[in-house]
């Protein structure tokens, strides 16, 4: 027996800390600790309702505008408001944009360094021994095209601040659209950056990927967790309202089910918080001592069973990638997804119509409540507040990564992560990169995933 600690887990966001316990060179058990705390639930107590959009996104830089997205559809419903027709296809083509970007970084700058060997020398040193079995000239390869798609995820970004006025945090998501009134050059601006980040993913970066994967098939059977599923779907249709990815929730080999919110609640019987009610309508307390807790995270649950979310759920639920579960299958979903969204994007520029009304007016009431549910980069986003008095007397956020990288629930049972570890290979003790690349497939966030409250005013 040897249970060994990574601590930090590099090339995520923010201070992740992962202890296996390994017999027999496999992993046999395992726990998730996310050791950042941040406390944006709270600070939005006593602020304006619609303040929520912006200040959310304050949350994380990589994947802000799903907070600007999250937010807005709460606001929809509090303030008994749509977005206009117009409003709609710029918020999509803001999000989407903000979803391409995250997902060529996730791969160019922290997944390919599992596989690839890079140079000995900042910001690629020190690292571990590692795996590396790509011919020295596709190796090379590789590193070339992984400037590339560093450059093209700027791009997104810079595509992303054409409607949304900046990038990261963009400015101009509102609960009936955006402030933007999109132009005919702005569409066409748009549409030429566009055009190159489709055909580098179109081409490199599903190759890149595959090659990946034909270098290392042992890893479409490992890393597979529970394969239970879930998504809250995204992108509205402009008209109908009807989202693009279809919410919907896959329990272990079985189909595809209606999903049902009011049985979705957040544990926390290991986690450093205490509640006297329920979690989702009171604030929890902090308590760093804590028998047994030992992540800042708390376990989000539906019915009691955890569930993965991510680019590989969504395209379980839409039909788009049903190969596996595991983890090439995850790298790869997101890689489709990738090809997905430029597809989309091109389509609702298509629809767009310039100089049309983006926003209309709407008033903040005296009292109401919204949720926000979306899907996000790495999978289901929510967002539930209530408003006394003009003011937010309580907002609750549950992020993807709350999700994946839970610890475990009130009944022992692990979070999605700690699952999927289980079984895993590994050669060197002292050097984990096996258990690395099955969290990295995950792109785990942990600004997201953590909101620390204080015990004063709970």
């Amino acid at each position: 027996m040897a249970v060994k600690t990574i601590f930090p887990v590099t090339r995520v966001h923010e201070p992740l800390r992962v202890d296996v316990d390994i017999r027999d060179g496999k992993v046999v058990d395992a726990w998730i600790s996310g050791l950042l705390f941040r406390g944006f639930e709270a600070m939005l107590r006593g602020r304006d309702p619609r303040d929520a959009a912006l200040f959310t996104q304050r949350i994380c830089g990589i994947c802000s505008s799903a907070h600007a997205v999250a937010a807005s559809m709460a606001q929809q419903q509090a303030f008994g408001v749509k977005p206009t027709p117009a409003g709609q296809q710029l918020t999509n083509l803001i999000f989407a944009a903000d979803l391409i970007q995250n997902h060529l970084r996730h791969y160019y700058i922290l997944v390919l360094y599992d596989y690839v060997k890079a140079p000995d020398m900042p910001p690629y040193s020190p690292k571990t021994a590692g795996d590396y079995r790509l011919p020295t000239a596709i190796n090379s390869k590789m590193l070339e095209h992984a400037k590339q798609g560093i450059e093209m995820s700027v791009r997104a970004h810079e595509m992303m601040a054409i409607f949304g006025a900046k990038a990261p945090h963009q400015q101009t998501i509102l609960p009936t659209g955006v402030t933007e009134t999109a132009t005919a050059e702005q569409i066409t601006s748009y549409r030429g950056v566009l055009r190159d980040i489709r055909n580098f993913v179109e081409t490199i970066h599903m190759e890149d990927v595959l090659t990946i994967a034909k270098y290392y098939p042992e890893y479409y059977t490992i890393g597979a967790g529970y394969g239970n599923f879930f998504s809250y779907g995204a992108f509205p249709d402009a008209i109908t309202g009807q989202r693009v990815y279809q919410p919907g929730l896959i329990r272990s080999g079985g189909g595809v089910e209606s999903l049902d919110i009011a049985h979705i609640n957040q544990e926390i019987q290991y986690s450093w918080y205490l509640v006297e009610n329920d979690e989702m309508k009171a604030l929890p307390a902090p308590n760093s001592e804590k028998p047994d807790a030992y992540s800042w995270i708390k376990a989000p649950r539906y019915q009691g069973m955890p569930l993965e979310c991510g680019p590989l759920a969504r395209g379980f639920i839409s039909g788009e990638y049903t190969r596996g579960i595991s983890v090439l299958d995850r790298i790869i979903a997101r890689a489709a997804e990738l090809i997905t969204l430029c597809r989309l994007a091109d389509r609702w520029l298509d629809e767009l119509i310039p100089n049309t009304p983006t926003k209309a007016g709407y008033s903040v009431p005296k009292s109401g409540s919204g949720i926000g549910l979306t899907d996000a980069m790495r999978g289901a986003l929510g967002h539930w507040f209530t408003i006394e008095d003009g003011r937010v007397k309580h907002y609750r956020i549950i992020t993807p990564t709350s999700w994946n990288f839970s610890p475990r629930g009130d009944n022992g049972e692990r979070g999605p992560v700690e699952e999927a570890l289980i079984g895993v290979p590994v050669a060197n003790v002292d050097d984990l990169v096996e258990v690395g690349r099955v969290i990295r497939s995950f792109d785990p966030c942990l600004t997201c995933a953590i909101h620390m409250l204080e015990k004063k005013n709970c």
